[in-house]
């Protein structure tokens, strides 16, 4: 069992934060209270507090197959990625190269770290994805030019869970001599990464997508790639990330990856049967539809759109019910435009606004989901029987699309 408070909840959205284990609670806990010290001090309490940083990094290093060096720690997936692509921009840049190739289904640090350097000059190409939400490896062969400085494609979608051809687009890549980077947030802890074997140059992470603490990740740069600072003021990571470094949360995050990496493979067998169990649930509903591929995905992942109704209403409802669950990106929860990942998938505005994201954990039950089935199915029909946009439908006033 993970740690925490147990809520009356059914808990289905583990894309937007897990619970952390009670291993990586227990460990947060002993740093707190054993390694208190400031890493940079060189006296004995500072020195083990640097002990324990150094064998964190060296333990998350094993699990992608990566360096102790090439790691360095970061407050989460969005500050790894800014400074990824910084780094990737400022080389670029110094060469004169100022292209950028990415997808449209990016997790907005990405999208809006591009944007600002591309108001810096710099060009960008954002390539287009399939109806199942799927980068074509040769849309991204013929979208890399000369003056490309960096292609950044992510590992698995944070909506759709739809798993990108990573080591097809790194060896792409790394043919071109143009610098890789993927994020890599909703992956790292659930499926198998090997950076080397990837060709993988960059790569973000954050603990709390798997059973670690929140406010804590890290960043993968091969090495022989000079780092952009986003953060001046210390030493601290090689020079590369100034700030006191939070001993507990690295130390925890280590401890999760590592027990994340030891039940892998029967977690994800686990959780790609209750997965299509809920598939085969949910698409018994009438005109609805799975959002993304139903097999190249996280085996965590379940996406569905359903005509006629508003997807905010349908949350709510469901949290009456007992069931937390979300329409996308936590990050953009407060939105009201629909989910740039549903239209660019050819999600038209109004099915694309009715969109629910479930997404679980090696905790999650059958029982669990049969609840949920039931829950979203009833939900589902009550706002279909006030909705005037499913009246004109029904009397075909308006064409189905689902």
């Amino acid at each position: 069992m993970k740690g925490g408070t147990k809520l009356d909840k059914i808990y289905l959205d583990n894309a937007a934060t897990t619970k952390m284990s009670e291993a990586a609670i227990k460990e947060m806990t002993r740093c707190m209270n054993d390694y208190y010290g400031n890493p940079s001090s060189l006296y004995t309490v500072g020195q083990q507090a640097k002990e324990i940083i150094e064998k964190a990094r060296e333990e998350i290093a094993g699990v992608i197959n990566a360096s102790p060096k090439e790691i360095y720690f970061t407050s989460g997936g969005s500050e790894a990625d800014n400074q990824a692509i910084i780094t990737a921009a400022a080389i670029g840049k110094r060469k004169g190269k100022m292209h950028i190739v990415t997808s449209a289904i990016e997790h907005h640090a990405v999208l809006h770290a591009l944007r600002r350097l591309k108001n810096e000059g710099f060009e960008i190409t954002e390539l287009p994805v399939s109806k199942e939400g799927i980068v074509n490896k040769e849309d991204v062969k013929k979208a890399i030019r000369d003056d490309t400085c960096l292609v950044t494609v992510m590992y698995a979608n944070n909506e759709i869970g739809t798993l990108q051809p990573v080591s097809e687009i790194g060896a792409i890549c790394k043919e071109k001599g143009v610098l890789f980077h993927t994020d890599a947030v909703q992956a790292v802890g659930h499926v198998p990464i090997d950076v080397k074997a990837e060709n993988i140059d960059m790569l973000s992470a954050s603990a709390h997508k798997f059973h670690g603490p929140k406010g804590i990740g890290f960043l993968y740069v091969r090495k022989g790639i000079i780092v952009s600072n986003l953060i001046e003021g210390g030493a601290q990571e090689r020079g590369k990330r100034a700030g006191t470094e939070n001993v507990p949360a690295i130390s925890a995050m280590a401890v999760a990856l590592k027990e994340a990496e030891a039940g892998m493979k029967e977690n994800a067998k686990k959780l790609t049967a209750l997965r299509d169990y809920l598939i085969k649930g949910l698409s018994g509903i009438p005109h609805s539809a799975l959002n993304g591929d139903a097999k190249k995905r996280l085996p965590s992942n379940v996406n569905f759109c359903f005509e006629g109704i508003e997807g905010e209403s349908l949350l709510l409802l469901l949290d009456d019910k007992g069931i937390c669950a979300s329409s996308g990106s936590a990050c953009t929860s407060g939105s009201l435009d629909p989910s740039h990942v549903l239209l660019a998938i050819g999600r038209v505005h109004d099915v694309a606004h009715g969109s629910l994201r479930l997404s679980l954990s090696e905790e999650t039950t059958k029982e669990e989901l049969d609840a949920a089935i039931k829950a979203v199915k009833e939900t589902v029909e009550y706002l279909r029987g006030f909705s005037p946009v499913w009246r004109d439908l029904n009397a075909g006033k308006l064409q189905f699309i689902l």
